[in-house]
């Protein structure tokens, strides 16, 4: 292989490793900042349906 092809094919895998870096990278910043994709029902507030202690516990 001459020096050529070598730096050649060097210069190629350079390439494609910061092209998977980058692409890694640009995944998880785009799952953060997409909407959700949770099914969790809307709880809001729940009332208190107790009496509270006359005796605080410390």
């Amino acid at each position: 292989m001459s020096i050529s092809a070598k730096f050649r094919q060097i210069m190629q895998s350079i390439q494609q490793l910061t092209s998977q870096i980058i692409d890694y990278i640009l995944s998880a910043f785009a799952r953060i900042f997409a909407p959700r994709d949770d099914n969790y029902p809307p709880t809001g507030t729940q009332p208190f349906e107790g009496d509270p202690p006359r005796k605080k516990h410390y």
